[in-house]
């Protein structure tokens, strides 16, 4: 099983300086790329991962994982369901992520290795994100719940110690992050509400 803590990184682009300042500070790197071709990021991801010692998902795509020797893919609630991806990945297991939005999608993602929860903030990564959950939605799930949970959407560097108070394991943040003039300092700052 891989280490789900602090911050969790999502790499957008197929840009490899970026995907090294994630790496920097984050346990986890997921490659999501909406559109277009995934592989070229995630080769590449894969090899900046390996020299520094972070776990690459690959979101939506088994495929596209399976391909690169990630260490697992994650999944939203339209993907592929949680037990048709166990099957599949049967004979090179993979890590499996769900995305998750209310207490009904954390109960019946019990099977998986870690959950993603929210929007818990206002988020602008996504055309049509859900209804914002905030931090006390976000707290009960972690309770509801033994498995890690990732908070997603809309979070910053200036919201990471309420979300890291609620005792999810690591906080998500691409637009916070990805979008600064200087990436690693918001990913340090994000890592380090988990810390204190």
């Amino acid at each position: 099983m891989i280490r789900i803590a602090g911050f969790y990184a999502v790499l957008d682009r197929d840009d490899a300086e970026l995907a090294r300042t994630l790496c920097a500070h984050a346990s986890v790197l997921q490659v999501r790329i909406k559109t277009g071709d995934p592989m070229p990021a995630a080769r590449m991801a894969r090899r900046v991962t390996r020299a520094a010692g972070v776990a690459l998902i690959i979101n939506d795509r088994i495929d596209v994982a399976l391909a690169v020797e990630a260490d697992g893919v994650h999944l939203g609630q339209t993907d592929l369901p949680l037990a048709e991806a166990r099957r599949i990945t049967a004979r090179v297991p993979l890590v499996i992520g769900v995305s998750t939005h209310d207490l009904d999608q954390v109960r019946a993602a019990a099977g998986a290795d870690y959950l993603g929860f929210g929007p818990v903030f206002p988020t602008t990564t996504k055309a049509n994100p859900d209804p914002v959950r905030g931090l006390e939605l976000l707290a009960a799930a972690v309770r509801a719940t033994k498995l890690p949970i990732v908070a997603i959407g809309g979070i910053t560097p200036d919201r990471a110690a309420g979300v890291a108070a609620t005792g999810a394991a690591a906080a998500c943040a691409i637009a916070a992050v990805n979008r600064e003039i200087n990436p690693g300092a918001a990913a340090a700052q994000i890592a380090a509400a988990f810390r204190n």
